[in-house]
């Protein structure tokens, strides 16, 4: 094994921070707690800064478990942002609401370093000891407000259904290796069908119609095995029918965890699902194409559906991003053995999704951070006369759920486009007619909140207009920018997510050239 620590770096510099943070919290007691927030998220910026200059020209593996190339680095950068605005955001909600600060961020950290990981895994055992630090590290974070009974509750059911989905996943891993004697993508890629025929025959065989399965040999357990990890896969993004733990949840955790587990812990699941999906399973794309795309479709109009129902904010958004996971899914949906550039165009409108409805989602948890801190409230109605009290917060909310229900000039317009074109091009009209009809029905309940905030006097006795933090008022001004300059011009973003998804696919296109040299 090539093993050169210098790939991995980043990682074990994120390691260090978070045991830093939490060793200094050890030995200046009486330091004023916020610091420790400002220096966390001081942390992560200067090492996605550093990550983004040292290694965007890299292509490289580490032992074959670990790659490190332009999707790894930009994902990399993704989440550290992430865990960026989310501590930002969390200080002074930390700092009025809950114990033992440089642990929460320290557990922060850990979560992040975990979805790096995911992104960066090419063998199947890593990815999952990967996801396993990461889940963790949200199961406590979940419970971490422990004078909550709702915070209790729902790190409870998110623990015991993710054990569940981890026993899932792990006995799919075993029929995989049972089938291919592998568990590295690279090596799972040619033997995913038949661990005895040479690449050639596999995908021509695939190409004539037999889906390159033998009929008493593989087919069986791998179909069992994808299904098996394609549902704890589900259950970490919330697809239904696997989301029952995500309302709970939500509403539990503290308001920065509930924003930084909609968006990091969705865009993690979703860089290994693309990753492992284009890399080792596209040469049976026919085997599993169907099955995901009724996941897709399902949790689309079940996620929109539910959401009408809601009161309460953190719940309302716990739908919200339900259905967000349907449209994701349509990027999986449209990636095509036959046409490898049509699979990177499809990878690519994912990922550009992705990073729109991140960014559109943090700023939402953002802005609802800053009133909670005022307020204390969550319910919807509680918005109520917002624009008057403070009608930053309110613009910030509104652009940010017309983004998040696809309205033009927002992030969420361009990069739905883009990824339902990617379905009509592979031939699934059905699903992007469900996607777009989806739309249309998630902007009924944003409007509704977006109502309270305009068309509603405030109520109770508190009614006059409040300051948001310095901090916490540079970072949403930053994130409604994000979601504004990816909804009018996504092209820049576009190709550079483009550029760091083709190496996702240079084995299947080797493999392609294969079947046309015949």
């Amino acid at each position: 094994m090539d093993l050169e620590y210098q790939l991995i770096i980043p990682e074990f510099v994120m390691a260090g921070l978070a045991v830093v943070i939490i060793a200094a919290a050890l030995a200046l007691r009486n330091v004023d707690q916020k610091w420790f927030g400002y220096a966390t998220a001081i942390g992560l910026a200067v090492i996605a800064i550093v990550t983004a200059v040292a290694y965007w020209d890299t292509n490289d593996d580490f032992g074959t478990v670990l790659a490190v190339d332009h999707f790894t680095v930009l994902f990399r950068v993704f989440f550290l942002g992430i865990a960026f605005f989310t501590v930002l955001a969390a200080v002074q909600f930390a700092g009025d609401r809950l114990k033992n600060h440089a642990e929460f961020y320290g557990l922060i950290v850990f979560a992040t370093l975990g979805m790096m990981l995911l992104a960066a895994s090419r063998e199947l055992l890593t990815a999952y000891l990967s996801l396993e630090l990461l889940s963790f590290s949200f199961y406590i974070l979940v419970g971490f407000n422990k004078l909550n009974p709702f915070s209790n509750e729902g790190s409870l059911k998110y623990m015991l259904l993710g054990a569940f989905s981890s026993a899932l996943m792990l006995y799919g891993i075993s029929l995989i290796y049972g089938v291919t004697g592998t568990t590295t993508y690279s090596a799972i890629g040619p033997d995913v069908v038949e661990g005895t025929r040479n690449i050639a025959e596999q995908l021509a065989s695939f190409a004539g119609g037999s889906g390159g399965v033998d009929p008493d040999g593989a087919r069986p357990g791998l179909l069992i095995g994808l299904v098996l990890i394609t549902a704890g896969l589900g259950f970490k993004v919330s697809a239904v029918p696997f989301h029952q733990w995500t309302p709970d949840a939500y509403q539990g955790a503290p308001l920065p965890i509930t924003a930084f587990l909609s968006a990091g812990g969705k865009a993690a699941a979703f860089a290994f699902f693309l990753r492992l999906f284009s890399e080792a399973f596209l040469p049976a794309a026919a085997e599993w194409v169907w099955f995901v795309a009724i996941l897709a479709a399902v949790t689309m109009i079940v996620g929109n559906l539910m959401a009408l129902q809601q009161t309460n904010f953190k719940r309302l958004m716990a739908y919200s991003s339900i259905s967000q996971v349907g449209y994701l899914l349509v990027g999986i949906v449209a990636l095509d053995a036959a046409n490898i550039s049509q699979s990177q165009d499809a990878a690519s409108a994912l990922v550009l999704h992705l990073i729109g409805y991140v960014t559109t989602n943090i700023a939402v948890f953002a802005a609802i951070i800053a009133f909670y801190n005022r307020t204390g409230r969550d319910d919807i109605v509680d918005l109520r006369g917002l624009a008057e009290r403070q009608p930053f917060l309110a613009f910030a909310i509104a652009a940010a759920l017309f983004s998040l229900a696809g309205m033009p000039l927002f992030a969420g317009f361009a990069t739905k486009f883009i990824i339902f074109q990617a379905a009509f091009n592979n031939g699934f009209l059905w699903l992007g007619a469900i996607g777009v009809t989806a739309s249309f029905v998630s902007l009924y309940y944003y409007l509704m909140v977006i109502k309270q905030m305009y068309l509603y006097e405030p109520e109770g006795s508190d009614r006059e207009r409040f300051h948001v933090s310095r901090p916490l008022a540079g970072a949403l001004v930053v994130l409604v920018a994000g979601v504004l300059f990816i909804g009018l011009y996504p092209t820049p973003l576009f190709d550079v997510i483009h550029s760091s998804t083709e190496g996702l696919f240079e084995q299947a296109a080797a493999l392609s050239a294969a079947v046309m040299g015949q």
